[in-house]
């Protein structure tokens, strides 16, 4: 009997392609005829990082030459006809080598992505169904899911029962859809023009595109000068809404950040909260990257704050060791979200919200097709465990930590910032001899050595410490969040950058 909805067998027509497929299918059921389709999937899961191991070149970095960029330019144009499979294999294989290898131990660059293999797994399960994520009546499966761990991570982060929000790409998406959620619950229409917000000296550029985008000019924002730890002073952020509203202006946000790229640093939470309860602000907290110490066993307290928050942006993929595109926005109320983004368009009147317990996502950010983001890290939570997850988290600080000592005690290397959240920047240290003869720091030798330690570091393979500026002065810069790095290996670096760094100075004389 034929289901309603479904072509009966008899009208399907057989295409060359499906004709093969079949018989190839057909085999495959006899060999495999008692074994279950979650035995199957273990099979494809295994048989994938074993793939994944023997093809992963080694370079930490692998940046295409010119004639490399010509030939990949050259085969991005497809053919009239199909080419073999192996061999386009082959050639995609070459071009995804080009690239910076974001998950390796010792890459220390930007915020690394040390994936677990739990995430990927995830990742190639997810895409097996290639679930349309953006309403219940298309994924009532992983949407319970993803509405059940968004609420967990709301109450790990001390957030209350009313809170919600949506799994978006990352950081980015999630600091541009919490701005709209608080321009449409602090404002009226009218009043956007005379809107002013408040972000630090050390805010993440996302931050910045994303009030562009929802419709705010530049000159709208204040930028609130840090401490010398990097953290927005609370006292300089007073005088600035102090000042705005005497002006006549409208304040309404204030941007908070959980570990700033950069630093490491977090904002004092706690007070800036104070301030946005005072002034009747929306408190938004960037924790893209920070936000994770927030499952540490060791260091949640760092987070202390972020409960009061209005709404929180968090990127698993960055220390919750997923694939990209893994990013979590969770606002305190949900309403706010659903105000600002439901849709009521005629076509998808068949997945209407029966009730509060059937989330339609496309309701509560910008997407409308969107995919199963969340279920990778149900997967890595469910494979990982929460414990060995927070142990992974402190591992990462604690190599931060031992690493600032290390350098702590090496001739002619300072620490700029001490380690916080996995981060911390140094710089080597170089002397001449001036006029007087005298022993002085040179700033224009010492940032040439810093540079060059990273590029020889970089090209020889042992790591990819990167440079950054605070205060206009170029540093060496590591994140050191990969739970495969060991301490002793994370030393051998250290003493490794010591030895370019002499041997720099040698050449230079």
């Amino acid at each position: 009997m034929t289901r309603v909805g479904m072509i009966p067998e008899s009208s399907k027509i057989a295409t060359p392609y499906q004709t093969t497929q079949q018989t190839k299918m057909m085999e495959q059921d006899e060999q495999t005829a008692n074994v279950t389709p979650s035995q199957l999937a273990e099979k494809l899961c295994k048989s994938f990082l074993d793939v994944r191991s023997r093809t992963l070149p080694p370079d930490i970095v692998d940046v295409a030459d010119e004639r490399e960029v010509a030939a990949m330019r050259a085969l991005a144009i497809p053919s009239t006809q199909g080419r073999p499979m192996r061999e386009t294999i082959e050639d995609m294989l070459r071009i995804m080598s080009h690239r910076v290898a974001m998950e390796h131990p010792r890459f220390f660059g930007f915020i690394p992505s040390p994936v677990h293999e739990s995430s990927l797994l995830g990742h190639v399960i997810t895409t097996m169904f290639n679930v349309h994520a953006g309403s219940w009546f298309e994924s009532s499966g992983p949407s319970a899911v993803e509405d059940v761990m968004i609420k967990w991570l709301a109450q790990q982060a001390g957030l209350p029962d009313t809170a919600g929000g949506v799994f978006v790409s990352g950081g980015s998406m999630a600091n541009l859809t919490a701005i709209v959620a608080a321009r449409d619950a602090k404002l009226s229409f009218e009043q956007r023009a005379k809107a002013v917000f408040y972000v630090s000296e050390q805010t993440h550029c996302s931050v910045q595109k994303g009030l562009g985008i929802a419709g705010f000019h530049a000159s709208q924002t204040r930028h609130v000068e840090c401490d010398h730890s990097f953290r927005m002073k609370v006292s300089s952020l007073r005088k600035a809404i102090a000042a705005d509203r005497d002006a006549g202006l409208v304040p309404f946000l204030i941007v908070a950040t959980c570990g700033l790229t950069n630093t490491g640093s977090i904002d004092p939470l706690d007070e800036l909260a104070g301030v946005a309860e005072a002034e009747d602000l929306w408190l938004h907290v960037d924790g893209a990257y920070g936000g994770s110490v927030i499952l540490s066993n060791q260091h949640k307290h760092l987070a202390q704050g972020v409960a009061r928050a209005h709404s929180l942006s968090w990127d698993a993929h960055k220390w919750l060791f997923q694939t990209y595109g893994c990013g979590v926005l969770i606002v305190r109320d949900s309403r706010h979200l659903i105000q600002s983004f439901t849709t009521n368009a005629s076509y998808i009147q068949d997945a209407e919200e029966a009730s509060s317990a059937h989330v339609n996502f496309w309701n509560r950010g910008i997407e409308l097709t969107r995919p199963a983001r969340a279920m990778k890290l149900w997967f890595t939570l469910q494979t990982l465990g929460l414990d060995k997850l927070g142990e992974f988290i402190d591992h990462g600080i604690q190599l931060a930590e031992a690493a600032e000592q290390a350098f702590r005690k090496l001739e002619n290397w300072k620490i700029v910032t001490p380690a916080q959240l996995g981060i911390f920047n140094f710089s080597y240290v170089a002397w001449s001899i001036n006029l007087d003869g005298e022993r002085e720091v040179s700033e224009s030798l010492s940032e040439r050595v810093n540079v060059e330690a990273s590029k020889r570091a970089i090209s020889r393979n042992i790591a990819a410490p990167l440079t950054t500026r605070l205060h206009g002065k170029l540093n060496l810069r590591m994140c050191t969040i990969s739970p495969n790095l060991g301490t002793d290996q994370l030393l051998e670096v250290v003493h490794a950058l010591d030895s370019l760094a002499t041997e720099i100075m040698a050449e230079m004389g």
